[in-house]
């Protein structure tokens, strides 16, 4: 091509991009999927607007201070930060110029009723060894537990996490197959406790590794022990904390999606998803109409049907889908600092069967309870006053159904302050200086969730986690959801993941 043909060929693709319509995309919702999604759109070129509710962004995953104490308000657990290192890359930004984070050498301090307790180690070997000296479980039990731990990883997340199961090209290439014919390996006719029993001799042991299926929202008793995957996130890739606090991962993607043009609308509740012959045409918001060529919905699904899309009908997996578990949350400023305690510990129950029992079948909360205190002020000193600790205080508890919560409040919080008081040797009643309360009812209301519940679904059953609503719509062109009520499923990495499959999917 000579000098005038390369001329005359450059011009051309010039006025063919300046005359190409920029795709214009709406997200509903701030969370973490939601701005996740946002700044992949802007990435791929689209003109990105998200519209949130409330008057600030992350949905569960943000913050509040009261009487000199910070409170990250909702999840307290980071696990693979890669996900959001991956969207500052995506944007050729740096992130360790935003965002840092360590990794913790002791993930949790485990508590048992009977005084019993261990410092679960990062390291799995030590932890191996703790688990000898502590439960007299053997090395070489714990580590082969990791090793499978770490085999149902490879096998579910290039198939199973990181793409959409409604697409036929996810399972026609080699990742694919080799999870299809590796299902035999991932234990989904066993339940995780039927699974840990088999794997641990001890009841505390099996105790320990139960509890993983909390952090879906779901029954170990039930549950199919793929879910057994969740210890090699937290042990063998990583348990983090975010140097500025849990609400800084919020912090930090909204500022970069704002740097890269992202426009966030807050205060501002979308009232319907306009669609028209198979189309989706916009959303009503503030009484107007503003058109989209793709609505994104990082909401709850089943509200999403019930309110924003009466004109669809509600898929019936969706409709008969049993919700995860909520929690009641007591944040309290403690007048004194605890030597002993780590960022994370655990109180167990006695008698964890009955308390799932209790959560799902009976839907109220039982007296002898598992109790949960985040401390953050242990990495992040400023979060509580001098000589102070900021507790988080959750207890896992049933879906909303219109049980008499201030009743259950009560007594739960006196529950609570006795357990403590007890295995720590003080009365934690008297220390208590500041207190705020979240229940189900004020979850559901303050981030629209189905009752409430912290995770969408849950995976109580054994293909609960693999049928969860799509991540598009098949029959409205242009109409995407994410977020922890549809695949891959509930939690910071699997919401961020959920972001990924869904911006993938869009033009």
């Amino acid at each position: 091509m000579n000098s005038l043909g390369l001329l005359l060929f450059k011009l051309a693709a010039e006025i063919n991009l300046s005359n190409r319509k920029v795709p214009k995309s709406i997200v509903i919702g701030s969370g973490i999927a939601g701005i996740a999604a946002a700044i992949r759109l802007k990435a791929k070129g689209h003109e990105v607007d998200v519209y949130e509710t409330n008057a600030y962004p992350g949905g569960k995953l943000s913050e509040f201070t009261q009487q000199g104490f910070r409170f990250d308000a909702g999840p307290s657990l980071f696990t693979m930060p890669s996900y959001v290192d991956e969207l500052f890359a995506l944007c050729n930004e740096n992130a360790g110029e935003h965002f840092n984070y360590d990794r913790l050498s002791v993930v949790c301090h485990y508590f048992y009723n009977d005084g019993a307790s261990f410092k679960a180690d990062s390291d799995i070997d030590q932890l191996a060894v703790t688990l000898e000296n502590t439960m007299g479980e053997e090395r070489g039990t714990v580590s082969k537990y990791f090793k499978k731990s770490a085999l149902i990883y490879r096998i579910t997340t290039p198939v199973f996490l990181e793409n959409s199961l409604h697409k036929i090209s996810t399972y026609f290439n080699r990742k694919g197959l080799y999870g299809i014919l590796n299902l035999w390996r991932l234990n989904l006719f066993t339940t995780m406790h039927d699974s840990n029993k088999q794997h641990f001799r001890n009841p505390k042991t099996q105790q320990f590794f139960d509890r993983f299926a909390t952090y879906n929202g779901s029954n170990p008793y039930k549950a199919p022990a793929t879910l057994n995957v969740i210890p090699h996130l937290e042990f063998g890739i990583g348990a983090y904390f975010p140097k500025k606090g849990m609400f800084s991962i919020t912090s930090s993607l909204v500022e970069l999606a704002e740097r890269h043009g992202v426009k966030f609308h807050y205060n501002s509740r979308v009232e319907r998803i306009v669609t028209e012959k198979g189309k989706v045409k916009g959303v009503l918001v503030n009484n107007d109409t503003v058109t989209a060529d793709n609505v994104i919905c990082n909401a709850d699904v089943t509200p999403v049907y019930r309110h924003l899309l009466p004109q669809l009908k509600m898929p019936l997996k969706v409709k008969k889908a049993e919700p995860s578990s909520s929690a009641l949350i007591f944040y309290w400023g403690i007048k004194q600092q605890f030597k002993d305690l780590e960022l994370h510990n655990i109180f167990f129950s006695d008698n964890y069967k009955a308390e799932f029992d209790t959560i799902f079948t009976k839907q109220t909360i039982g007296d002898d309870i598992t109790v949960y205190v985040n401390i953050s002020s242990k990495y992040k000193m400023d979060d509580a006053p001098e000589g102070c600790e900021n507790w988080f205080v959750m207890v896992n508890a049933p879906a909303n159904t219109g049980q008499d919560w201030d009743v259950l409040i009560t007594k739960t919080r006196q529950h609570i302050i006795t357990k403590l008081s007890r295995l720590l040797k003080v009365d934690i009643a008297a220390l208590i200086v500041s207190e705020s309360i979240l229940d189900p009812r004020s979850i559901e209301q303050r981030t629209s969730s189905n009752k409430g519940a912290l995770y969408g679904n849950s995976s109580n059953k054994r293909m609960s986690a693999f049928l969860r609503h799509a991540n598009f719509k098949s029959s409205v062109k242009g109409l995407y959801f994410c977020g922890g009520s549809v695949h891959p499923g509930g939690g910071i990495p699997l919401s961020l993941l959920s972001a990924k499959i869904t911006a993938g999917l869009i033009p």
